[in-house]
């Protein structure tokens, strides 16, 4: 197997709360760039695809979430939509650490026959193990650019401080290649509502190959990834309480998986 066909993003997650109290935080994340039609060339000594490593990717984790190629399962999505992407589709996504794994958002970039950027798939996941994806792209189906911005309504609930209203701003930016060495990405989504701005956030980094040497980096950067999320997850929670932030119930989820 190579790793050369796909990419390790080194950088940090950032969110600010802008209302009705100010809280931010940043702290630092490692991420895979996986291209869905070579994913069985994918791998190195400490990264495998379905198999239990130090760092791995599963089937299982993403998309019908069946343990099923994650390919058809995105194809026949977009094509329900009416969506031409027959070109390379490029996961951005957590991996598993020591077989542990929680992705608040993975996207998934769409690419047409003449490698433009037609529909981006931002799947959600909250920490009740619900999900949801949000299909972004333009009606008459011209390509995304670099930067431009997607809205969306917010129908999924994430947060028990943040009710399930308003609607999401989405930009995506990369310089380089776009997706291996030397390249920088930077994924942003602003969460408003009629009063205004309520949360900023953004996940960046920069582009490594999914090598030993990047890999072991990573890990003794940040050992236990996705636990480390979880646990700032409600220890962010537990400080807006303490600040008195209202409190929202947990709605039932979207009767439909997909917001198109």
């Amino acid at each position: 197997m190579s790793a050369s066909v796909a990419s390790l993003f080194v950088g940090q997650v950032m969110h600010r709360r802008l209302r009705p109290v100010s809280n931010r935080f940043v702290y630092p994340v490692y991420y895979c760039l996986l291209p869905l039609t070579r994913i069985e060339e994918v791998g190195s000594r400490f990264f495998s695809i379905n198999r239990r490593n130090l760092f791995s990717f599963h089937f299982a984790d993403h998309g019908a979430r069946d343990g099923s190629h994650p390919l058809p399962w995105v194809r026949q999505l977009l094509q329900r939509q009416g969506i031409a992407a027959e070109g390379e589709i490029w996961l951005q996504c957590f991996p598993r650490v020591l077989g542990h794994v929680f992705n608040p958002v993975s996207f998934w970039f769409c690419h047409n026959g003449n490698d433009q950027l037609v529909a981006v798939i931002a799947e959600v996941n909250n920490t009740f193990g619900e999900h949801h994806q949000y299909l972004l792209r333009h009606a008459d189906g011209r390509p995304i650019r670099d930067g431009e911005t997607i809205e969306r309504d917010k129908v999924f609930h994430v947060s028990p401080f943040m009710a399930v209203a308003g609607h999401y701003r989405f930009r995506f930016h990369s310089r380089g290649s776009g997706q291996g060495p030397g390249c920088r990405r930077l994924a942003r989504i602003e969460h408003a509502d009629a009063g205004g701005d309520l949360l900023h956030t953004a996940i960046s980094g920069d582009a490594q190959p999914l090598t030993t040497g990047p890999l072991l980096r990573a890990f003794v950067r940040v050992p236990l990834l996705s636990v480390g999320i979880v646990l700032r997850i409600h220890w962010q929670a537990l400080r807006l309480w303490l600040k008195r932030v209202p409190f929202f119930a947990k709605p039932q989820p979207p009767a439909e998986e997909l917001s198109p």
